[in-house]
């Protein structure tokens, strides 16, 4: 049984894999599941119990991540939504707001010199989306 449940987390590894290189490509459950080698169903319960949370939400999670970045950078809001692979700006932002704590647009406007003042995996780890912790950088 621990060699089964071992194969779903080198192939569950490869579908965030997947996700972390190309999230700003049209991604879907199904094509995430695919390179899992699993049906769509069984990927999403897999990843869930694996990750906490779902492949779609972790997928959104690494596109308001990298989108934080280039709104630092000063970047539009428009230009950063869809630069990350968002279609819809209303969703992005909602997305942002719930992840984030603040609107994308309140995000842009903020002092950044903080993150500019450390190395870039420091930065990165700090300025994290997560639904547990506010962004503290």
């Amino acid at each position: 049984m621990d060699d089964v449940r071992l194969a779903n987390l080198a192939h569950l590894r490869r579908a965030r894999d997947l996700v972390d290189r190309e999230y700003a490509r049209p991604l879907d459950v199904p094509a995430m599941a695919r390179r899992a080698l699993m049906s769509p169903g069984h990927f999403s319960r897999a990843f869930r119990a694996a990750y906490g949370e779902t492949p779609y939400s972790y997928l959104m999670t690494r596109r308001v991540e990298r989108s934080m970045a280039l709104l630092r950078g000063g970047m539009s809001v428009t230009d950063a939504c869809m630069t990350v692979g968002c279609t819809s700006l209303g969703s992005f932002s909602s997305r942002f707001t719930e992840l984030v704590g603040m609107t994308p647009s309140a995000y842009r406007a903020q002092e950044h010199s903080a993150v500019a003042a450390v190395p870039a995996c420091v930065a990165k780890v700090h300025t994290r989306p997560t639904r547990d912790r506010p962004t503290t950088m």
